[in-house]
């Protein structure tokens, strides 16, 4: 079985950018969404397609089993999203033996900009880079399936960098 373990953190400055790829334009949408397990459709860069099945509460660490579907099954599924569909640009950034993704907000979150790390073990201790902020791990206002589904209250915490 599949386990997705992430510390995730909000975004304080740029200094990602410089050392970021090109980028992928997401657009995601939930066809279930419940506390303990999620349905997710994703269309990255309007040319490839994948449904994303996570199953458990924790915040740490969840089953996660990903799979490549048509893009034009993802387009029709999508107007069934629950919620909004959330749309944000994925940057990639290796640092000290990590890959983080930082993902800028557009639409109902311009200006929302977080950051998240796969880890291999809970145990692991990535190097923290100095463009990071709060972390938001355990805050669950900060998963994206709230985001779609429980959108933020106003006054959530933007990075001072897309303000």
């Amino acid at each position: 079985m599949a386990k997705e373990i992430e510390r995730k953190f909000l975004v304080s400055s740029d200094g990602w950018r410089s050392q970021s790829d090109g980028g992928t334009v997401f657009r995601q949408g939930y066809v279930v969404a419940m506390p303990d397990r999620s349905v997710r459709i994703r269309i990255m860069d309007g040319r490839l397609a994948r449904l994303t099945i996570k199953l458990g509460s924790g915040s740490l660490i969840r089953d996660e089993f990903e799979y490549d579907i048509p893009i034009a099954d993802a387009e029709e599924l999508m107007p069934s999203a629950v919620g909004l569909v959330l749309d944000k640009t994925r940057y990639e950034v290796r640092h000290g033996g990590f890959l983080w993704e930082v993902d800028v907000y557009e639409g109902a979150y311009r200006g929302l900009v977080i950051a998240e790390v796969e880890l291999e073990s809970a145990a692991d201790t990535p190097d923290l880079p100095d463009w990071l902020g709060v972390e938001v791990t355990g805050d669950s206002r900060y998963s994206n399936q709230s985001l779609a589904t429980e959108p933020l209250m106003v006054g959530h915490e933007l990075s001072p960098s897309s303000r």
